[in-house]
């Protein structure tokens, strides 16, 4: 394989080049157009020297010294690497271990496009490659959907489409599939405004993953923050290379888009995909390992993230990188907001403590690009001061782990006890996550707005699983079974695993529909995961980061029971709509302009020792706006047994201040202990009693 060095005698106007921006750009601001040539910016602060190698022909490579340096950033002016030409970077002062286009060169952290080069028993090859940001967006325009409106549902591009029949063959389990109208149809038929992704940045496989013969499946493993992943591409664009593999995203991001859908990435900018110091340099480790990762006093590496390396965010070139991906996944993909992977990693100061007033914090709420994206944090991760949970500030939302924790242990925990003959636990946790953990939220002067509700997400159990197995069952990922959470809070209904007691069956599948409920019905924003309104199972694996098969793929089989937890789901998305969307947009902020008041079975108000009695299991929820909309009810039992409970008083609604209908007339709309709906529409006065079913939740218009 031939290579050339170049780099000769140039004049001085072709000599001028920039440090910023990073990356390979044709057109910089200051620097004189010269035809096919393009101005190199790495930020290499380990290097004395930098080439920048680049394949200008097949199997003829080139190379150029970038002959300036600025503060650690080398630059220069190099001719002919255009657009779809793989490149590299390597240190001036090393020798070439082999030809190139036969070993790792180093990536550049800012490149667009990636090409990977697999070899027969050996490690794969990754290359940068220069793209163009050319794309006919035809007017999009971002949904900007407000917090209060939106519902979240988690998914992954592959999981979601791979299995769908309604999707022709090529486009599924890809980004064409995931913005083809069938998917589209589904999502909004469920009530969805907004897609979060699991991670679409270029990630690889972990090397005792691939020793297992497993791979990276759930994408947390990055190695290119400005790269699109090529494998959830159709096969037409991978083969087409890095430039029709963005232009397959955009197109999905503006069909999305165009039927009023949301796109948020969930991004991985603690760590990188070069793992432990034992590992291989493949892009940060060879430019400029000390600057890029966080070390010890010994020069080991720090770990906040349990994947081997953190990024030092102290560090300001590496605030900047992840600064500018963003940007750019909002400029140039259009996307609309960010969920955080272990968060408190990327606000860690130099002494690696959390810093809500951190630099990248502040930036992003000042930064005019990301004015009104939606910023979401994972806010734990494992280092000291982990847990931040209600502790970043305005502008940001937090996943709620209290509401999780709280809602699953009086579903599941609580009515497993329950089931022993024990005691369960009071209602006061309960109405705090109904409220959206308000007291938890204010501390950082955020509404409950900023709680993102959550029972299940990508890690953990399913919905259905929480509701069928009592421990996880990991041993397909090859580590017998010592991975992933022991404490799961869930509960196996007196059988583990899957089962034909028809009686414990049904059990199961009102325990998830009051899950549901509970977690649409509540105050702030929801979260649903991908399957969970169609009762998917990943056979009790909490962990299935590594199965990339039918375990995580959605089953698009619906069975009866599979098509009444969708019609549950969507009637309770309809109904949060209702009583809850068209809230002001601070809610609950002022209670002038909306409510939540708590009543008790026998329909008188909430006693403070009723809050904290284990004895007491039965809450009812009158959610109002003050805007003269209809005010729904919430009912819950969470006792074993059926109960007699009043419906608030005509007097009570008038001392409340509710607007109610002429006749004060409560209308049964939805019932998880009668899945078919048989009450549905039963109209009941204001002070009546009505029979709430045991371990159930009900809900009326009044």
């Amino acid at each position: 394989m031939a290579h050339v060095v170049t780099g000769g005698r140039q004049t001085p106007s072709e000599r001028i080049s920039r440090a910023f921006p990073l990356g390979v750009h044709d057109s910089v601001a200051g620097v004189p157009d010269l035809p096919g040539a393009v101005n190199v910016s790495v930020y290499a602060p380990g290097l004395q020297a930098v080439d920048v190698w680049f394949e200008a022909q097949p199997g003829q490579w080139m190379s150029t010294l970038l002959e300036r340096r600025s503060a650690g950033v080398h630059h220069g002016r190099v001719e002919g690497l255009r657009p779809g030409i793989r490149y590299g970077f390597w240190d001036h002062a090393a020798d070439l271990p082999a030809e190139p286009g036969s070993f790792q060169l180093l990536l550049d952290p800012y490149g667009r496009g990636i090409d990977t080069v697999h070899r027969q028993g050996e490690k794969p090859l990754y290359f940068s490659v220069a793209t163009t940001p050319d794309f006919d967006w035809d007017g999009d325009e971002p949904p900007h959907t407000r917090w209060r409106d939106s519902v979240i549902y988690e998914a992954h591009v592959r999981g979601l489409t791979k299995l769908n029949p309604a999707l022709p063959p090529d486009l599924r389990g890809t980004y064409a599939g995931m913005g083809h109208p069938e998917t589209i149809r589904y999502l909004k038929e469920l009530g969805i405004t907004a897609v979060e992704l699991l991670p679409v940045h270029f990630h690889i496989d972990e090397r005792h993953l691939r020793e297992l013969g497993l791979g990276n499946y759930w994408g947390y493993n990055t190695l290119g923050f400005f790269v699109p992943h090529l494998d959830y591409a159709t096969l037409t664009a991978q083969a087409a290379g890095p430039q029709a593999v963005q232009d397959e995203f955009k197109s999905m991001v503006k069909d999305l888009h165009a039927a009023g859908i949301e796109v948020i990435l969930d991004v991985v900018y603690n760590h990188t995909a070069e793992g432990g110091q034992d590992e291989p340099a493949l892009c940060w480790r060879g430019l400029g390992d000390q600057t890029y990762y966080r070390h010890d006093a010994e020069g080991r590496y720090l770990d906040t993230t349990g994947c081997g390396n953190s990024l030092d965010f102290s560090e300001p070139r590496v605030i900047q990188m992840a600064l500018d991906s963003l940007r750019y996944w909002v400029r140039e993909y259009h996307v609309d907001g960010f969920r955080f992977d272990l968060a408190p990693t990327l606000a860690r100061d130099a002494g690696n403590r959390f810093d809500r007033r951190h630099p990248l914090l502040v930036a992003l709420a000042t930064d005019p690009v990301m004015h009104g994206i939606k910023l979401i944090a994972e806010p734990w991760d494992l280092g000291p001061d982990g847990w931040q949970t209600g502790n970043f500030p305005p502008g940001w939302a937090d996943w709620n782990d209290h509401f999780r924790d709280t809602v699953r242990d009086f579903w599941l925990v609580d009515q497993a006890a329950l089931a022993a003959g024990e005691p369960a636990g009071s209602l006061a946790r309960l109405g705090s996550a109904l409220a959206g953990s308000a007291e938890l939220f204010a501390r950082s002067e955020r509404s409950p707005l900023a709680s993102v509700n959550l029972v299940t997400a990508h890690d953990g159990f399913t919905l259905a699983d929480l509701t069928a197995y009592n421990r996880k069952h990991n041993q397909a990922n090859g580590e017998d079974n010592r991975d992933g959470s022991d404490h799961n809070r869930s509960w196996n209904h007196g059988v583990e695993g899957q089962t034909r007691d028809p009686e414990v069956r049904a059990r199961r599948r009102q325990t998830a529909r009051n899950l549901m409920a509970t977690l649409l019905l509540s105050v702030g924003v929801p979260m649903i995961t991908a399957g969970d309104e169609t009762g998917r199972t990943q056979q009790g694996n909490n962990n299935a980061y590594c199965q990339d098969n039918e375990d995580t793929w959605l089953s698009w089989e619906h069975d009866d029971d599979a098509k009444r937890m969708f019609a549950a789901t969507a009637a309770l998305l309809r109904l949060r709509r209702e009583f809850l969307a068209r809230q002001p947009y601070a809610f609950p902020a002022d209670p002038r302009d909306a409510f939540l008041l708590w009543f008790d079975a026998a329909g008188q108000p909430m006693a403070d020792a009723a809050w904290h009695d284990p004895g007491c299991r039965v809450l009812q929820l009158l959610i109002g706006s003050g805007q003269g909309e209809r005010a729904g009810l919430v009912v819950i039992n969470g006792g074993q047994e059926a109960e007699e409970v009043v419906l608030p008083s005509r007097q009570t609604l008038d001392d409340a201040g509710v607007t109610a209908n002429e006749g004060h007339l409560y209308e049964l709309l939805f019932a998880t202990a009668d899945p078919d709906g048989r009450r549905t529409g039963a109209r009941l006065a204001a002070g009546e009693k009505d029979r709430v079913a045991g371990n159930s939740v009900s809900v009326y218009r009044i």
